[in-house]
């Protein structure tokens, strides 16, 4: 499988991102807590040059609770302020405003110097698509403040949300980057429902995704759909099929089907805590 997916409104997206950095004092970074790594945007890096940065692991009740603190410490090691998070519930969401006062404290030193006081605090969020921004905006704000969808794509502009005195936040579209240099972050996108499910093969997909379940957490799959966990994964998602009564006219097994319910499966948490990387010190060179 290839994986590329950059279509022209996140050129545009990033763009104004661009424009708008000088208006702001934080970065707010989203990533999915499965994939940490595999889930940030390298321009993101390069557009938030000199600018506090908080990174929040979002989903993480989704992630392997071990994985998630390894995660943490990476971060925090990288000189990241890092808090994990879980924006559907509101998991982690009360510290944020401390956080952000916190990794903004010399730039609120330097206002108090020059006699600005008051001045909220304004932080642009950032992420891929499909990473949770504007179900994070929601829930720091209390209200139904950003458009949210479980699929990428749905945050098509810019919006500015006062969370309170102290603080302002600017949603913007999630970005992908023109190229996934290594394919393997593509995979790991189209996993977790960052690139659209309408481009890709879905039943490559699944048994792609059966191959990393049954090696990173066996007996996963067999506890949950009943089958034998073989070497072969295109089997195994016959299987699937069979065990989930997935079938097209005339009795055939319907692998589609099966392939589609087995990475819903995934997206929501039904198949339990599961991690798709774990930090390692090739990253940190």
């Amino acid at each position: 499988m290839y994986f590329q997916w950059y279509p022209g409104h996140m050129t545009k997206a990033k763009r104004m991102m661009q424009e708008n950095m000088k208006l702001i004092d934080l970065v707010i970074e989203l990533v999915d807590a499965r994939m940490p790594l595999s889930s940030r945007n390298p321009d993101i890096d390069e557009l938030s040059k000199n600018k506090a940065r908080l990174i929040l692991l979002n989903k993480s009740d989704l992630a392997d609770s071990r994985r998630n603190e390894e995660w943490v410490s990476y971060f925090e090691n990288k000189g990241f302020s890092c808090v994990m998070v879980n924006s559907k519930k509101g998991g982690g969401i009360k510290s944020i405003q401390n956080v952000i006062r916190e990794a903004c404290k010399e730039k609120i030193e330097r206002d108090r110097k020059r006699g600005i006081l008051n001045r909220p605090v304004r932080a642009m969020v950032v992420g891929i698509p499909n990473v949770g921004k504007s179900t994070f905006i929601n829930s720091i704000a209390g209200k139904a403040a950003a458009k949210t969808g479980n699929k990428p794509g749905v945050t098509k502009g810019k919006q500015w949300i006062r969370i309170n005195k102290n603080v302002e936040l600017l949603d913007t579209p999630g970005i992908l980057w023109p190229k996934f240099e290594d394919q393997s972050v593509g995979l790991k996108l189209a996993f977790i429902g960052s690139i659209k499910d309408e481009i890709l093969n879905i039943e490559e997909l699944g048994t792609e995704f059966i191959k990393f379940a049954v090696n990173a957490y066996p007996g996963v799959l067999s506890d949950k759909y009943e089958i034998e966990e073989t070497g072969d994964a295109f089997e195994c998602l016959r299987e699937i099929a069979e065990s989930r009564h997935c079938l097209v006219r005339g009795n055939e097994l319907d692998t589609l089907k099966a392939a589609t319910l087995l990475l819903d499966d995934f997206r929501s948490g039904r198949l339990g805590r599961m991690t798709l990387e774990e930090p390692v010190r090739e990253c940190d060179s």
